[in-house]
């Protein structure tokens, strides 16, 4: 995986991952609230519900107080009660029932084949002994229960919710109730409506997580094709760079050729022809063209010497031969002879800078003799020190004179000065290396750091 596909993918799965947090806690908090919603609201519906069976009762027991009231407890007024109970009807499902202590049913107008049934021990379909449980709320004061009955309107076991309480002169409870399956069935829309809510709102926060990952991606896209064009802005320019570079070179191995070796030549064979031409004549011509081809001799030195030079310049032959040390100490003699100045130079060394890589050795022998370079056409030193220093960790080359120094910030800046400078840094990161340079009225420094691990880097596993 490609560093910037790295960046995009770690920008992303965060982002991912803080959507499907919130996707949980907002879950969390929908589910926990709509459970709260449904608890209130059934309580509230059921609240109701005991409110209005107690009406209902009590109801019903006005409606038989003028006969209760008589003190009366024989067939004929119970019979006249069981007439008024019969006749107090709510709806389809909604009825009174009677029953007495020993669990005889009285009266059901729904089902009337109970009439005259000892029901004591009768079990509703949960196994609760359902009229027991009646009488004995009843004969508690009255009060609320909860069992299954079939539901006259639909034929079906339901749950239902009763009230009773005793008429204890006649022997009897006297109660009536609701179906709660209604109830069951709005709490059940109120359960289906959260959900689907729910549903909606991870969907909802899903597509914006998408929308949010591909917006993070083309944002990562269109970085990634700018960074593309700039990097191939500065690969052009540091193509054109390298072609000037290698003109300038050429141009300078040119000038060396012509103005220098070649001269020479065209001088040592006019003189070589004149003296072969004096060995033909009088003794006299002889030793002349001996003489001749003696100064030849010393000019042909001349030229060896001048090709040695150009040689070392392109490439020193002492940097493959010995290393970098011998390398920089050799540039210092070399420098301290051929410099028109009186300066005094001395290379120290410290540590191992040995066992570096040939483009290390190259880079920071490059830089050393820029550096000198710089310092006699600028800096007017009378003291320069050249130092080596090889640690466990880095290899660091520095450069200190004592001269006048420049301003680094208008070197920089300007188009045309500072080219060896800007060759410089973009040697050392061509090797992983920095450059830092320090320049007063006191003197210039020049310090050349490579770490070793972007010399000798670690295999990837």
């Amino acid at each position: 995986m490609k560093l910037r596909q790295k960046i995009i993918f770690l920008a992303i799965v965060p982002l991912c991952l803080a959507f499907a947090a919130i996707a949980l806690v907002v879950r969390h908090q929908a589910v926990e609230l709509g459970r709260q919603q449904r608890a209130t609201i059934e309580a509230a519906y059921l609240a109701s519900k005991n409110a209005e069976l107690k009406h209902y009762v009590d109801l019903a027991t006005h409606a038989l107080a003028h006969l209760y009231n008589t003190g009366r407890s024989d067939e004929a007024i119970k019979n006249e009660a069981r007439q008024i109970l019969a006749d107090l009807e709510f709806g389809d499902d909604g009825y009174f029932f009677v029953y007495d202590q020993s669990g005889r049913n009285v009266m059901h107008p729904r089902q009337p084949e109970l009439v005259g049934t000892e029901m004591w021990n009768w079990r509703d379909a949960s196994g609760s002994l359902t009229i027991q449980h009646l009488i004995e709320r009843a004969n508690q004061g009255g009060g609320y229960e909860r069992y299954l009955w079939r539901k006259p309107s639909s034929k079906t076991v339901a749950p239902k919710l009763g009230y009773v309480v005793g008429l204890p002169q006649w022997g009897w409870i006297i109660g009536t109730g609701i179906y709660l399956d209604d109830v069951d069935a709005a709490l059940a829309q109120i359960d289906r409506q959260i959900s689907g809510h729910v549903h909606q709102t991870m969907l909802l926060i899903a597509g914006i997580a998408v929308l949010c990952a591909f917006a993070v991606a083309l944002s990562g896209l269109l970085l990634n094709l700018s960074e593309h064009r700039v990097a191939d802005a500065k690969l052009r320019q540091l193509a054109q760079r390298v072609v000037r570079s290698q003109e300038e070179e050429r141009a300078r191995l040119s000038r060396d050729l012509h103005d220098g070796i070649s001269q020479w030549l065209v001088s040592i064979k006019l003189q070589i022809e004149a003296a072969l031409i004096r060995l033909g004549g009088t003794p006299e011509q002889a030793a002349t063209a001996r003489a001749t081809f003696e100064k030849t001799a010393g000019q042909i030195n001349g030229v060896l010497a001048e090709v040695r030079r150009i040689s070392h310049d392109l490439r020193p032959a002492i940097l493959d031969d010995l290393g970098l040390a011998a390398a920089l100490e050799h540039l210092c003699g070399e420098w301290r002879e051929a410099a028109a100045t009186t300066a005094t130079i001395a290379f120290e060394t410290e540590g191992d800078a040995g066992a570096l890589p040939d483009v290390a050795n190259t880079v920071l022998f490059r830089v050393a003799q820029e550096a000198l370079t710089n310092i006699a056409r600028h800096a007017g030193a009378s003291e320069i020190v050249v130092r080596l220093h090889g640690g466990r960790n880095f290899v660091m080359l520095q450069v200190r004179d004592n001269g006048c120094g420049f301003d680094v910030g208008q070197v920089d800046d300007h188009a045309r000065h500072g080219i060896g400078l800007r060759n410089m840094r973009e040697r050392m990161e061509a090797v992983g290396g920095e450059l830092a340079l320090d320049s007063s009225s006191a003197g210039t420094h020049i310090s050349a750091l490579i770490p070793r691990h972007s010399l000798f880097p670690h295999p990837h596993a």
